[in-house]
Protein backbone atom coordinates (compact mmCIF):
# COMPACT_ATOMS: atom_id res chain seq x y z
CA UNK A 1 0.00 0.00 0.00
CA UNK A 2 1.51 3.31 -1.06
CA UNK A 3 2.27 5.88 1.57
CA UNK A 4 0.84 9.41 1.18
CA UNK A 5 3.38 11.91 -0.04
CA UNK A 6 4.61 14.37 2.57
CA UNK A 7 3.01 17.77 2.38
CA UNK A 8 4.99 20.47 0.67
CA UNK A 9 5.94 23.14 3.28
CA UNK A 10 5.36 25.86 0.70
CA UNK A 11 1.85 24.53 -0.05
CA UNK A 12 1.09 24.40 3.65
CA UNK A 13 2.30 27.97 4.06
CA UNK A 14 0.12 29.10 1.16
CA UNK A 15 -2.87 27.31 2.69
CA UNK A 16 -2.33 29.04 6.02
CA UNK A 17 -2.01 32.38 4.25
CA UNK A 18 -5.27 31.78 2.39
CA UNK A 19 -7.13 31.16 5.65
CA UNK A 20 -5.43 34.02 7.50
CA UNK A 21 -7.93 36.73 6.47
CA UNK A 22 -10.88 34.61 7.64
CA UNK A 23 -9.16 33.79 10.92
CA UNK A 24 -8.31 37.45 11.39
CA UNK A 25 -11.93 38.47 10.84
CA UNK A 26 -13.13 35.78 13.25
CA UNK A 27 -10.69 36.83 15.96
CA UNK A 28 -11.44 40.52 15.41
CA UNK A 29 -15.18 39.83 15.65
CA UNK A 30 -14.70 37.98 18.91
CA UNK A 31 -12.85 40.85 20.53
CA UNK A 32 -14.83 43.70 18.98
CA UNK A 33 -17.44 45.04 21.41
CA UNK A 34 -20.90 43.70 20.55
CA UNK A 35 -22.68 47.02 20.60
CA UNK A 36 -26.16 47.45 19.18
CA UNK A 37 -25.87 47.45 15.40
CA UNK A 38 -27.53 50.83 15.00
CA UNK A 39 -24.98 52.35 17.36
CA UNK A 40 -21.97 50.40 16.14
CA UNK A 41 -22.61 51.38 12.53
CA UNK A 42 -23.31 55.01 13.31
CA UNK A 43 -20.68 57.35 12.01
CA UNK A 44 -21.98 60.17 14.15
CA UNK A 45 -20.37 58.92 17.35
CA UNK A 46 -16.94 58.90 15.75
CA UNK A 47 -17.52 62.32 14.27
CA UNK A 48 -18.30 63.64 17.74
CA UNK A 49 -15.52 61.70 19.48
CA UNK A 50 -13.10 62.65 16.70
CA UNK A 51 -13.77 66.33 17.35
CA UNK A 52 -13.15 65.83 21.07
CA UNK A 53 -9.91 63.97 20.36
CA UNK A 54 -8.83 66.69 17.93
CA UNK A 55 -9.46 69.50 20.42
CA UNK A 56 -7.54 67.67 23.14
CA UNK A 57 -4.63 66.82 20.81
CA UNK A 58 -4.50 70.34 19.37
CA UNK A 59 -4.45 71.98 22.79
CA UNK A 60 -1.83 69.49 23.97
CA UNK A 61 0.36 70.41 21.00
CA UNK A 62 -0.17 74.14 21.70
CA UNK A 63 0.82 73.82 25.34
CA UNK A 64 3.90 71.73 24.64
CA UNK A 65 5.04 73.90 21.72
CA UNK A 66 4.71 77.03 23.87
CA UNK A 67 6.62 75.46 26.77
CA UNK A 68 9.38 74.14 24.50
CA UNK A 69 9.80 77.48 22.70
CA UNK A 70 10.15 79.38 25.95
CA UNK A 71 12.45 76.75 27.46
CA UNK A 72 14.73 77.04 24.42
CA UNK A 73 14.85 80.82 24.71
CA UNK A 74 15.55 80.73 28.43
CA UNK A 75 18.03 77.87 28.53
CA UNK A 76 19.87 77.37 25.25
CA UNK A 77 19.66 80.96 23.99
CA UNK A 78 19.57 82.94 27.24
CA UNK A 79 21.94 80.99 29.48
CA UNK A 80 23.87 79.01 26.87
CA UNK A 81 24.31 81.97 24.53
CA UNK A 82 23.56 79.99 21.39
CA UNK A 83 20.79 80.67 18.85
CA UNK A 84 20.05 77.54 16.80
CA UNK A 85 18.87 78.01 13.22
CA UNK A 86 15.13 78.25 12.67
CA UNK A 87 12.80 77.13 9.91
CA UNK A 88 10.90 79.45 7.60
CA UNK A 89 7.55 78.41 9.03
CA UNK A 90 8.57 78.77 12.68
CA UNK A 91 10.78 81.82 12.63
CA UNK A 92 12.42 83.50 9.71
CA UNK A 93 14.75 80.78 8.54
CA UNK A 94 17.44 82.46 10.63
CA UNK A 95 20.93 80.95 10.39
CA UNK A 96 22.57 79.73 13.55
CA UNK A 97 24.56 82.15 15.65
CA UNK A 98 28.04 81.67 17.04
CA UNK A 99 28.68 80.25 20.51
CA UNK A 100 29.05 83.35 22.65
CA UNK A 101 29.61 81.25 25.79
CA UNK A 102 30.84 77.86 24.57
CA UNK A 103 31.77 76.78 28.08
CA UNK A 104 28.11 77.11 29.10
CA UNK A 105 26.68 74.75 26.48
CA UNK A 106 27.68 71.43 28.14
CA UNK A 107 26.57 72.79 31.51
CA UNK A 108 23.14 73.87 30.23
CA UNK A 109 22.46 70.59 28.43
CA UNK A 110 23.58 68.62 31.49
CA UNK A 111 21.51 70.73 33.86
CA UNK A 112 18.32 70.46 31.83
CA UNK A 113 18.69 66.69 31.52
CA UNK A 114 19.46 66.33 35.25
CA UNK A 115 16.36 68.22 36.40
CA UNK A 116 14.20 66.36 33.91
CA UNK A 117 15.66 62.99 34.96
CA UNK A 118 14.96 63.64 38.64
CA UNK A 119 11.42 64.80 37.87
CA UNK A 120 10.63 61.74 35.76
CA UNK A 121 12.15 59.26 38.24
CA UNK A 122 10.26 60.87 41.11
CA UNK A 123 6.80 61.37 39.60
CA UNK A 124 6.31 59.31 36.43
CA UNK A 125 8.96 56.84 35.22
CA UNK A 126 6.76 56.11 32.17
CA UNK A 127 7.56 59.60 30.86
CA UNK A 128 11.17 58.73 30.07
CA UNK A 129 12.26 57.94 26.54
CA UNK A 130 10.32 58.64 23.38
CA UNK A 131 6.61 59.00 23.99
CA UNK A 132 5.28 57.59 20.72
CA UNK A 133 6.47 54.09 21.60
CA UNK A 134 4.72 54.34 24.97
CA UNK A 135 1.48 55.29 23.20
CA UNK A 136 1.85 52.37 20.75
CA UNK A 137 2.45 50.02 23.67
CA UNK A 138 -0.68 51.24 25.43
CA UNK A 139 -2.80 50.71 22.31
CA UNK A 140 -1.71 47.07 22.09
CA UNK A 141 -1.81 46.20 25.78
CA UNK A 142 -4.24 48.42 27.64
CA UNK A 143 -5.41 51.64 25.96
CA UNK A 144 -6.61 53.12 29.26
CA UNK A 145 -3.45 52.34 31.24
CA UNK A 146 -1.68 55.68 30.69
CA UNK A 147 -1.61 57.66 33.93
CA UNK A 148 -2.83 61.25 33.90
CA UNK A 149 0.24 62.68 35.59
CA UNK A 150 2.40 61.38 32.73
CA UNK A 151 1.06 64.12 30.44
CA UNK A 152 2.12 66.91 32.81
CA UNK A 153 5.51 65.37 33.56
CA UNK A 154 6.12 64.75 29.84
CA UNK A 155 5.51 68.40 28.98
CA UNK A 156 7.94 69.67 31.62
CA UNK A 157 10.63 67.01 31.19
CA UNK A 158 10.70 67.16 27.38
CA UNK A 159 10.78 70.97 27.43
CA UNK A 160 13.77 70.86 29.76
CA UNK A 161 15.69 68.20 27.80
CA UNK A 162 15.12 69.58 24.29
CA UNK A 163 14.99 73.23 25.34
CA UNK A 164 18.42 72.97 26.97
CA UNK A 165 19.93 71.51 23.80
CA UNK A 166 19.26 67.79 24.14
CA UNK A 167 18.66 66.01 20.84
CA UNK A 168 15.02 65.02 20.54
CA UNK A 169 11.84 65.58 18.59
CA UNK A 170 8.60 67.30 19.51
CA UNK A 171 6.25 64.66 18.13
CA UNK A 172 6.89 61.94 20.72
CA UNK A 173 5.94 64.04 23.73
CA UNK A 174 2.95 65.45 21.86
CA UNK A 175 1.76 61.95 20.92
CA UNK A 176 2.09 60.70 24.49
CA UNK A 177 0.41 63.79 25.95
CA UNK A 178 -2.57 63.50 23.59
CA UNK A 179 -2.85 59.74 24.03
CA UNK A 180 -2.68 60.01 27.83
CA UNK A 181 -5.51 62.52 28.12
CA UNK A 182 -7.73 60.53 25.76
CA UNK A 183 -6.87 57.30 27.60
CA UNK A 184 -8.04 58.88 30.84
CA UNK A 185 -11.21 60.10 29.16
CA UNK A 186 -11.91 56.60 27.79
CA UNK A 187 -11.42 55.14 31.26
CA UNK A 188 -13.77 57.68 32.82
CA UNK A 189 -16.44 57.07 30.18
CA UNK A 190 -15.91 53.28 30.33
CA UNK A 191 -15.35 53.13 26.58
CA UNK A 192 -15.07 49.51 25.30
CA UNK A 193 -11.53 48.32 24.74
CA UNK A 194 -11.61 48.22 20.95
CA UNK A 195 -13.04 51.73 20.72
CA UNK A 196 -10.49 52.95 23.27
CA UNK A 197 -7.70 51.52 21.07
CA UNK A 198 -8.98 53.49 18.09
CA UNK A 199 -9.39 56.65 20.15
CA UNK A 200 -5.85 56.50 21.55
CA UNK A 201 -4.45 55.75 18.07
CA UNK A 202 -6.28 58.75 16.65
CA UNK A 203 -5.03 60.96 19.48
CA UNK A 204 -1.45 59.86 18.86
CA UNK A 205 -1.63 60.61 15.13
CA UNK A 206 -3.51 63.88 15.43
CA UNK A 207 -1.05 65.19 18.01
CA UNK A 208 1.86 64.47 15.68
CA UNK A 209 0.01 65.97 12.72
CA UNK A 210 -0.84 69.13 14.64
CA UNK A 211 2.64 69.99 15.86
CA UNK A 212 4.10 69.27 12.40
CA UNK A 213 1.22 71.11 10.68
CA UNK A 214 0.61 68.02 8.57
CA UNK A 215 -2.93 66.76 9.21
CA UNK A 216 -3.14 64.18 6.41
CA UNK A 217 0.19 62.58 7.31
CA UNK A 218 -0.69 62.62 10.99
CA UNK A 219 -4.01 60.89 10.37
CA UNK A 220 -2.33 58.07 8.46
CA UNK A 221 0.46 57.75 11.02
CA UNK A 222 -2.11 57.06 13.72
CA UNK A 223 -3.12 53.94 11.80
CA UNK A 224 0.31 52.96 10.40
CA UNK A 225 2.60 53.23 13.42
CA UNK A 226 0.94 50.39 15.29
CA UNK A 227 2.29 47.67 12.99
CA UNK A 228 5.35 46.91 10.90
CA UNK A 229 3.43 45.29 8.04
CA UNK A 230 -0.15 46.40 8.48
CA UNK A 231 -2.46 49.31 9.20
CA UNK A 232 -5.27 49.79 11.72
CA UNK A 233 -7.91 50.59 9.11
CA UNK A 234 -10.65 51.12 11.71
CA UNK A 235 -8.72 54.13 13.02
CA UNK A 236 -8.59 55.96 9.69
CA UNK A 237 -11.93 57.76 9.75
CA UNK A 238 -11.66 58.91 13.40
CA UNK A 239 -8.05 59.94 12.71
CA UNK A 240 -9.05 62.07 9.74
CA UNK A 241 -11.60 63.94 11.84
CA UNK A 242 -9.37 64.39 14.90
CA UNK A 243 -6.29 65.32 12.87
CA UNK A 244 -7.94 68.16 10.95
CA UNK A 245 -9.50 69.51 14.16
CA UNK A 246 -6.15 69.34 15.97
CA UNK A 247 -4.46 71.09 13.03
CA UNK A 248 -7.10 73.85 13.13
CA UNK A 249 -6.64 74.34 16.87
CA UNK A 250 -2.85 74.44 16.66
CA UNK A 251 -2.85 76.69 13.60
CA UNK A 252 -5.14 79.18 15.33
CA UNK A 253 -2.32 79.92 17.74
CA UNK A 254 0.80 79.41 15.62
CA UNK A 255 -0.30 79.69 12.00
CA UNK A 256 -0.86 77.23 9.19
CA UNK A 257 2.28 77.79 7.13
CA UNK A 258 4.32 74.63 6.36
CA UNK A 259 7.27 74.26 8.73
CA UNK A 260 9.88 74.42 5.98
CA UNK A 261 7.92 76.84 3.80
CA UNK A 262 6.45 76.11 0.39
CA UNK A 263 8.88 74.49 -2.05
CA UNK A 264 6.55 73.72 -4.92
CA UNK A 265 9.23 74.74 -7.44
CA UNK A 266 11.28 71.63 -6.64
CA UNK A 267 10.09 68.89 -8.98
CA UNK A 268 11.08 65.67 -10.71
CA UNK A 269 12.20 66.69 -14.20
CA UNK A 270 14.34 63.99 -15.80
CA UNK A 271 14.40 60.16 -15.61
CA UNK A 272 18.21 60.18 -15.21
CA UNK A 273 17.66 61.77 -11.84
CA UNK A 274 16.17 58.49 -10.61
CA UNK A 275 19.70 57.09 -10.46
CA UNK A 276 20.72 59.70 -7.92
CA UNK A 277 17.46 59.46 -5.99
CA UNK A 278 18.11 55.73 -5.74
CA UNK A 279 21.46 56.63 -4.17
CA UNK A 280 19.56 58.78 -1.68
CA UNK A 281 17.44 55.71 -0.90
CA UNK A 282 20.57 53.67 -0.20
CA UNK A 283 22.03 56.38 2.04
CA UNK A 284 18.72 56.87 3.85
CA UNK A 285 18.31 53.13 4.38
CA UNK A 286 21.81 52.77 5.81
CA UNK A 287 21.25 55.79 8.03
CA UNK A 288 17.87 54.48 9.20
CA UNK A 289 19.21 51.04 10.02
CA UNK A 290 22.16 52.56 11.86
CA UNK A 291 19.78 54.86 13.74
CA UNK A 292 17.67 52.01 15.12
CA UNK A 293 20.69 49.81 15.91
CA UNK A 294 22.75 52.50 17.63
CA UNK A 295 19.77 53.97 19.47
CA UNK A 296 18.77 50.73 21.16
CA UNK A 297 22.25 49.27 21.40
CA UNK A 298 23.64 52.46 22.90
CA UNK A 299 20.63 52.83 25.17
CA UNK A 300 21.20 49.32 26.53
CA UNK A 301 24.84 50.18 27.29
CA UNK A 302 23.86 53.42 29.02
CA UNK A 303 21.40 51.56 31.23
CA UNK A 304 24.25 49.38 32.49
CA UNK A 305 26.01 52.35 34.01
CA UNK A 306 26.20 51.94 37.81
CA UNK A 307 24.33 55.18 38.51
CA UNK A 308 20.72 55.96 39.50
CA UNK A 309 18.21 56.24 36.66
CA UNK A 310 17.71 59.93 37.42
CA UNK A 311 21.40 60.65 36.77
CA UNK A 312 21.84 58.82 33.47
CA UNK A 313 20.21 61.56 31.33
CA UNK A 314 22.64 64.09 32.79
CA UNK A 315 25.61 61.97 31.70
CA UNK A 316 24.14 61.76 28.23
CA UNK A 317 23.48 65.51 28.28
CA UNK A 318 27.09 66.28 29.12
CA UNK A 319 28.28 64.22 26.16
CA UNK A 320 25.73 65.87 23.84
CA UNK A 321 26.87 69.32 24.95
CA UNK A 322 30.48 68.47 24.12
CA UNK A 323 29.52 66.99 20.74
CA UNK A 324 27.43 70.08 20.01
CA UNK A 325 30.46 72.35 20.31
CA UNK A 326 32.01 70.56 17.32
CA UNK A 327 28.78 69.74 15.45
CA UNK A 328 26.06 72.25 16.45
CA UNK A 329 23.41 70.31 14.50
CA UNK A 330 23.57 67.71 17.30
CA UNK A 331 21.79 70.17 19.62
CA UNK A 332 18.02 70.54 19.94
CA UNK A 333 15.47 69.42 17.37
CA UNK A 334 17.74 70.16 14.39
CA UNK A 335 14.88 71.28 12.12
CA UNK A 336 16.64 74.56 11.33
CA UNK A 337 19.59 72.60 9.99
CA UNK A 338 17.34 70.88 7.45
CA UNK A 339 16.28 74.34 6.31
CA UNK A 340 19.91 75.38 5.88
CA UNK A 341 20.83 72.24 3.97
CA UNK A 342 18.06 72.93 1.47
CA UNK A 343 20.14 75.84 0.11
CA UNK A 344 23.06 75.19 -2.20
CA UNK A 345 24.99 78.25 -0.99
CA UNK A 346 25.23 76.96 2.56
CA UNK A 347 25.80 73.36 1.54
CA UNK A 348 28.64 74.17 -0.87
CA UNK A 349 30.44 76.54 1.50
CA UNK A 350 30.31 74.21 4.49
CA UNK A 351 33.30 71.89 5.01
CA UNK A 352 32.63 68.48 3.46
CA UNK A 353 33.56 66.65 6.65
CA UNK A 354 30.83 68.49 8.54
CA UNK A 355 28.19 67.72 5.91
CA UNK A 356 29.09 64.03 6.05
CA UNK A 357 29.30 63.79 9.84
CA UNK A 358 26.02 65.54 10.73
CA UNK A 359 23.81 62.41 10.28
CA UNK A 360 26.08 60.31 12.49
CA UNK A 361 26.36 63.08 15.09
CA UNK A 362 22.57 63.32 15.23
CA UNK A 363 22.23 59.57 15.70
CA UNK A 364 24.73 59.56 18.55
CA UNK A 365 23.35 62.67 20.24
CA UNK A 366 19.77 61.34 20.11
CA UNK A 367 20.96 58.07 21.61
CA UNK A 368 22.69 59.93 24.41
CA UNK A 369 19.76 62.27 25.07
CA UNK A 370 16.75 59.95 24.73
CA UNK A 371 18.33 56.50 24.92
CA UNK A 372 19.80 57.40 28.31
CA UNK A 373 16.31 57.96 29.71
CA UNK A 374 15.79 61.56 28.74
CA UNK A 375 12.41 62.69 27.50
CA UNK A 376 11.82 63.52 23.84
CA UNK A 377 10.83 62.10 20.48
CA UNK A 378 12.73 60.10 17.87
CA UNK A 379 10.58 61.04 14.87
CA UNK A 380 12.07 64.52 14.37
CA UNK A 381 15.71 63.40 14.70
CA UNK A 382 14.98 60.62 12.22
CA UNK A 383 13.87 63.14 9.62
CA UNK A 384 16.91 65.32 10.34
CA UNK A 385 19.17 62.30 9.89
CA UNK A 386 17.51 61.39 6.59
CA UNK A 387 17.43 64.95 5.28
CA UNK A 388 21.10 65.48 6.09
CA UNK A 389 21.97 62.13 4.48
CA UNK A 390 20.21 63.29 1.32
CA UNK A 391 22.10 66.57 1.45
CA UNK A 392 25.39 64.69 1.80
CA UNK A 393 24.58 62.65 -1.33
CA UNK A 394 23.87 65.85 -3.27
CA UNK A 395 27.13 67.41 -2.09
CA UNK A 396 29.09 64.39 -3.34
CA UNK A 397 27.41 64.12 -6.78
CA UNK A 398 26.25 67.69 -7.52
CA UNK A 399 28.64 68.09 -10.46
CA UNK A 400 27.51 64.91 -12.25
CA UNK A 401 24.93 64.73 -15.09
CA UNK A 402 21.27 64.57 -14.10
CA UNK A 403 21.77 66.15 -10.67
CA UNK A 404 19.63 69.19 -9.91
CA UNK A 405 21.37 72.46 -9.11
CA UNK A 406 19.25 72.66 -5.95
CA UNK A 407 19.78 70.18 -3.05
CA UNK A 408 16.21 70.63 -1.85
CA UNK A 409 14.75 67.53 -3.59
CA UNK A 410 17.51 65.36 -2.14
CA UNK A 411 16.86 66.66 1.37
CA UNK A 412 13.11 66.14 1.09
CA UNK A 413 13.43 62.61 -0.31
CA UNK A 414 16.06 61.76 2.29
CA UNK A 415 13.65 62.73 5.07
CA UNK A 416 10.90 60.60 3.58
CA UNK A 417 13.00 57.52 2.85
CA UNK A 418 14.92 57.40 6.13
CA UNK A 419 12.19 57.72 8.68
CA UNK A 420 9.44 56.22 6.56
CA UNK A 421 11.45 53.02 6.32
CA UNK A 422 12.71 52.78 9.90
CA UNK A 423 9.26 53.64 11.33
CA UNK A 424 7.54 51.25 8.88
CA UNK A 425 5.08 54.03 8.05
CA UNK A 426 5.86 54.86 4.41
CA UNK A 427 2.56 56.45 3.38
CA UNK A 428 2.08 58.61 6.45
CA UNK A 429 5.65 59.90 6.49
CA UNK A 430 5.60 60.53 2.74
CA UNK A 431 2.50 62.69 3.00
CA UNK A 432 3.67 64.37 6.18
CA UNK A 433 6.95 65.53 4.67
CA UNK A 434 5.07 66.66 1.56
CA UNK A 435 2.82 68.79 3.78
CA UNK A 436 5.77 70.12 5.78
CA UNK A 437 7.52 71.26 2.60
CA UNK A 438 4.49 72.21 0.50
CA UNK A 439 5.64 69.85 -2.25
CA UNK A 440 3.73 66.94 -3.77
CA UNK A 441 5.69 66.69 -7.02
CA UNK A 442 8.52 64.56 -5.61
CA UNK A 443 6.38 61.62 -4.55
CA UNK A 444 7.40 59.47 -7.54
CA UNK A 445 11.17 59.52 -6.85
CA UNK A 446 10.40 59.40 -3.13
CA UNK A 447 8.58 56.11 -3.65
CA UNK A 448 11.67 54.65 -5.34
CA UNK A 449 13.95 55.85 -2.54
CA UNK A 450 11.50 54.57 0.08
CA UNK A 451 11.39 51.10 -1.50
CA UNK A 452 15.19 50.85 -1.54
CA UNK A 453 15.53 52.16 2.01
CA UNK A 454 12.89 49.70 3.24
CA UNK A 455 14.81 46.77 1.75
CA UNK A 456 17.95 47.91 3.56
CA UNK A 457 16.22 48.57 6.90
CA UNK A 458 14.45 45.19 6.66
CA UNK A 459 12.92 44.26 10.04
CA UNK A 460 14.61 47.01 12.07
CA UNK A 461 12.24 49.50 13.66
CA UNK A 462 12.69 52.59 15.78
CA UNK A 463 9.46 51.63 17.59
CA UNK A 464 9.96 48.36 19.45
CA UNK A 465 6.32 48.22 20.57
CA UNK A 466 5.10 47.74 17.01
CA UNK A 467 3.56 44.37 16.21
CA UNK A 468 3.91 42.61 12.89
CA UNK A 469 0.22 42.91 11.93
CA UNK A 470 -3.31 42.74 13.27
CA UNK A 471 -3.34 38.96 13.03
CA UNK A 472 -0.50 38.80 15.57
CA UNK A 473 -2.41 41.08 17.92
CA UNK A 474 -5.66 39.09 17.76
CA UNK A 475 -3.84 35.75 17.87
CA UNK A 476 -2.02 36.68 21.04
CA UNK A 477 -5.24 37.85 22.62
CA UNK A 478 -6.92 34.62 21.59
CA UNK A 479 -4.21 32.60 23.31
CA UNK A 480 -4.16 34.89 26.32
CA UNK A 481 -0.49 35.43 25.51
CA UNK A 482 1.76 38.35 26.18
CA UNK A 483 3.75 40.87 24.26
CA UNK A 484 7.13 41.77 25.68
CA UNK A 485 6.16 40.36 29.07
CA UNK A 486 2.90 42.33 29.30
CA UNK A 487 -0.17 40.09 29.45
CA UNK A 488 -3.06 40.72 27.15
CA UNK A 489 -6.37 40.14 28.84
CA UNK A 490 -9.57 39.80 26.84
CA UNK A 491 -11.56 42.97 26.33
CA UNK A 492 -15.10 43.55 27.57
CA UNK A 493 -17.35 40.63 26.80
CA UNK A 494 -21.08 40.87 26.07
Amino acid sequence: MSQPEPADPEDASEERSAHAPRRLRALAHRYTPHLPQSFQDSINRWLLFGVVIGVVSGLGAVIFYWCLSHATQWLLVGIGGYQPPTTVGEGSGLPNGAFTRPWAIPLVVTGGALVAGILVAWLAPEAEGHGTDAAIHAVHHDPTSLRGRVAVVKVIASSLVIGSGGSGGREGPTAQISATVIAQLCRWLKVPRQDARIAVSAAMGSGIGAIFRAPMGGALLGAELLYREDMESDALMPSFVSSIVAFAVFGTFFGFRPIFGSHSAASFQHPVGLIWYACVGVAAGVAGRAYASIFYGGGALLKRLPVPNAIRPAIGGLCVGLIGLAVPAALGTGYGWIQLEMTSDWLLTTPLWLVLVIPLAKIVSTTLSIGSGGSGGVFGPGMVIGGCAGAAVWRLVHTLPGVTHDPMPYVIIGMIACFGSVAHAPIGVMLMVAEMTGNLTLLAPAMLAMAIATLIVDGKSIYISQLRDRFEYYSLRERGGSLGGHPLSPGPQP
